[in-house]
């Protein structure tokens, strides 16, 4: 903490302008796409897409892919992750699906089932997540 300047500790969740907010206990059945930053503290049935950051709070829940610049997980995510950025999964969070990223942080306690990639060129999100389950495909037709 010596030297340092107290506002550069903040967390990349509280440096960032949130647009839009599904708040807890809030059910979203649907896919949400924004071109802003998201914060979803309750339960997405569908896929969420952001061009820029996307975080999912520790009561957060979504049932579907999740494609961002940057996304931060401290809830759970039950499909694909695609990231173009950095991709954070907190102690609280839990991610049951493929991970797309170029920087991937896993911390103490996070639960992650599934394969990871990690990307060094810059794809569009959404192609990141469709790649992926192409490529399932065609290693299930193979066998």
């Amino acid at each position: 903490m010596i030297g340092k300047n107290k506002n550069t500790m903040s967390t990349a969740g509280t440096r960032t302008k949130v647009s839009t907010v599904l708040g807890e206990g809030t059910v979203f059945d649907g896919n949400l796409k924004t071109t802003d930053t998201v914060r979803v503290d309750g339960t997405v049935n569908g896929n969420c897409t952001s061009e820029e950051e996307l975080i999912l709070g520790p009561e957060g829940v979504v049932k579907g892919n999740v494609s961002a610049k940057n996304i931060i997980i401290s809830g759970r995510v039950d499909g694909d992750i695609a990231s173009l950025g950095k991709l954070e999964i907190l102690s609280t969070g839990k991610v049951n699906g493929n991970i797309s990223a170029r920087s991937l942080v896993i911390d103490e306690g996070a639960s992650f089932d599934g394969k990871c990639t990690m990307t060094s060129e810059v794809q569009p999100v959404r192609n990141a997540v469709k790649t992926e389950k192409i490529e399932k495909n065609s290693s299930l037709e193979e066998q």
